[in-house]
């Protein structure tokens, strides 16, 4: 009869142990997440900042030696990521292609233009920036004109603002919600054990005796919930970053080193803290109080 209450206590602990495992890698792992989209909002705006073109359209009397030289210093000027020069030839092919019949032999002539696409760098796709460039390369007497899209440039950095403001606040607000289940799960676990805490009160421990046993246990389960969540980020990471080459997502080493840090960490010091409190209140109650 013993032995078998005995091993139904032992399955319980396990249990009770299992569950705030799960719960604490489960917040860790979602936190973790929230954190990679943070740490990334920059990197992923910039990307679609990036895909914004820049196309000049140049007279059909430019010299080619003009249009070298305007292809060789948009190459090297600093706002520029990539500078590809389209003919009208070519202009032509690919507007075909798009239609699907030749409309040169309607019109009995090509009215494209040679033009010049100029991909930004991200940090100067601002209306303000661009208008700038703009003028100094519509100044160019064999420039025919220079166009952009300005709606869509004023639409994405609002947005990319107004974004990156509401990913700060539910960060901030599911941190908060993190330490609350997770010290949840502390408590309940502790509070199962509240009539031992307070029969080894009443023999005569001191409550820094009794409390170094829970809080050593709860942290080893803290750090094997951080681990959990750690392995699933890492496959999340890897996943995305083989999805979607461009972003670079493994690139910065030391914000994921920060990152992966951040979440072991809080594993530690949530558990810690849950277990150090959730233990000095029952060492606090009087014994009539634990059957409340």
């Amino acid at each position: 009869m013993s032995s078998s209450f005995e091993k139904y206590q032992k399955r319980r602990l396990i249990s009770s142990y299992f569950s705030v495992v799960i719960s604490i890698s489960l917040v860790l792992f979602l936190l973790g997440l929230l954190g990679l989209l943070v740490l990334n909002t920059k990197k992923v705006a910039d990307h679609f900042k990036e895909q914004i073109a820049l196309t000049i359209y140049l007279k059909d009397n430019a010299k080619e030696v003009e249009i070298n030289q305007l292809r060789k210093s948009l190459s090297l000027a600093e706002y520029t990521k990539t500078a590809e020069f389209i003919s009208k030839e070519q202009a032509a092919e690919e507007h075909s292609a798009a239609i699907g019949e030749d409309f040169m032999e309607f019109l009995g002539y090509n009215p494209l233009q040679n033009s010049i696409d100029v991909y930004l760098n991200a940090d100067f796709v601002t209306p303000e920036l661009i208008e700038e460039i703009h003028k100094e390369i519509f100044s160019k007497g064999f420039v025919d004109e220079v166009i952009y899209d300005k709606p869509l440039i004023a639409l994405l950095n609002d947005n990319v603002k107004k974004i990156s403001f509401w990913i700060l606040v539910i960060s901030a607000i599911f941190t908060f919600i993190a330490v609350l289940l997770i010290n949840s799960s502390i408590r309940l676990a502790v509070y199962s054990k509240r009539f031992i805490i307070k029969t080894m009160q009443m023999v005569g421990a001191t409550k820094r005796f009794i409390r170094k046993p829970f809080i050593l246990k709860s942290v080893r389960l803290g750090i094997i919930g951080a681990l959990l969540a750690l392995i699933g980020m890492g496959v999340v990471l890897y996943y995305l970053n083989d999805t979607f080459p461009e972003l670079q997502l493994m690139e910065d080493y030391l914000l994921l080193i920060g990152l992966f840090s951040g979440i072991l960490f809080m594993g530690i010091f949530i558990t810690w803290l849950s277990t150090f409190f959730a233990t000095q209140r029952f060492l606090n109650l009087r014994t009539d109080e634990l059957y409340y």
